[in-house]
């Protein structure tokens, strides 16, 4: 099935492409929203050279790090259920073309204004991407729920703890900020090749001849009354989680620099991704049962007053460690809430739960984050980040204790 069939909705007139095994396709599925989350986290590292560049400031920072959220908030809840209709692939390949356009207008940027254009292209590609290729494993391996809601995370948690590392040693070749975005983008033209050769699988819901549009008409974002329980326990610990990572790579940086004096990218943005790159192979544990969520978030409010301890003592070490400790701790707490929502809703209501997950998890990166920029321009950047941390912290510790309490009451 070509894939401008599959986004006008209608039938292939021939089959034609490459038969991919279930292997390959997988790959394929996760390939994809990782690539794109490592280009929507290039910049972290950056972002110091960037507000010196530009004259951001902490708030201008944070404003550009949020379109990107509030644009992939905006996609999910309007579009998160388009893979359904128009299939998988055809979904995964416009949300690589869509990629491409941000990470070429964000690289070419010189003012706040394309900073965001391209944050808010890239928060759309990433939007399409997610409910697609997390409902695309949860196909493939119909069987193994558990472990497609784990290759999600893993895809999507690598993608954006890798993305600072590559992003500050990228920065380094011959082109400088701009070298970063011409790879990414050079990697997003090479996985269009295969995606777009693959031979589609027909869309699970196709709308008839002449109601197609409608089907593609925004839905909300409705949670099954049976899975309400599950979502608000991942909705509140991915809230929580996304608060923290967000926080992590967008003014940390320039945090980092102020209080630790390090300002080399390529360490900037491998301490901006360390929580995540822990959170990412935490995916690969076995550790399970019903004390993984309160252990987890107990860990992770641990980490976070030891997060603040390592910034107030200038300490890098004791900072990575609290680091690769929160992300640990996150993992753990949201891999087991995130499988327990997904897995409470059929595969065909897959995508539009997970989607709707995101929303609430990703407002995390948004509304607290915004918040603490205004705060940081009031009161300085270290009082707001310290003041945000030990927040952070008790709340992960309140999380822990009710789950804790409901773990017990089961």
């Amino acid at each position: 099935m070509s894939v401008i069939n599959e986004l006008r909705m209608r039938p292939a007139s021939r089959e034609w492409g490459w038969e991919a095994s279930t292997t390959a396709r997988l790959v394929l599925s996760g390939v994809v929203i990782f690539l794109l989350l490592i280009g929507a986290n290039l910049a972290t590292p950056l972002y110091p050279a960037l507000q010196a560049e530009l004259a951001l400031g902490p708030f201008g920072t944070t404003v550009a790090f949020s379109s990107y959220v509030l644009a992939l908030i905006g996609t999910l809840a309007l579009a998160g259920h388009w893979s359904d209709h128009i299939g998988r692939r055809a979904a995964l390949v416009v949300s690589v073309l869509v990629g491409l356009g941000g990470t070429l207008v964000f690289g070419l940027a010189q003012n706040l204004t394309m900073l965001c254009a391209g944050r808010v292209l890239q928060g759309v590609s990433v939007a399409l991407a997610t409910g697609a290729s997390a409902a695309a494993l949860r196909e493939l391996l119909p069987s193994r729920p558990e472990w497609a809601a784990r290759f999600t995370l893993l895809s999507s948690s690598g993608g954006v703890a890798l993305g600072p590392v590559l992003g500050g040693l990228l920065s380094w070749l011959p082109g400088g900020r701009q070298a970063p975005f011409a790879v990414q983008g050079a990697l997003l033209l090479l996985i269009l090749v295969p995606l777009w050769l693959v031979r589609a699988r027909p869309a699970i819901m196709r709308a008839e001849q002449g109601y197609d549009h409608r089907a593609l008409a925004p839905r909300g974002l409705g949670i099954p009354a049976g899975a309400r329980g599950p979502f608000w326990r991942a909705a509140s610990v991915g809230f929580l989680s996304f608060a923290v990572f967000g926080f992590q790579l967008s003014l940390a940086p320039g945090y980092f620099a102020h209080t630790l004096g390090i300002t080399a990218a390529p360490l900037v943005g491998v301490l901006a991704g360390l929580s995540l790159g822990a959170s990412a192979l935490s995916q690969l544990t076995a550790f399970s049962g019903r004390a993984t969520v309160p252990v987890g978030l107990g860990v992770m409010g641990g980490s976070l007053l030891l997060f603040a301890a390592a910034t107030a003592w200038s300490n890098v070490w004791l900072l990575a460690l609290a680091s690769i400790l929160i992300g640990v701790g996150q993992g753990l707490a949201f891999r087991t809430v995130f499988n327990q929502a997904a897995t409470a809703v059929p595969a065909s209501q897959h995508a539009r739960m997970v989607s709707t997950v995101y929303v609430a998890t990703y407002l995390g990166s948004a509304v607290p984050v915004l918040g603490l920029g205004v705060v940081a321009s009031l009161v300085g950047m270290t009082t707001a980040a310290l003041g945000f941390t030990l927040l952070a912290a008790a709340a992960a510790l309140l999380l822990g204790a009710l789950s804790l309490k409901g773990a017990r009451s089961e």
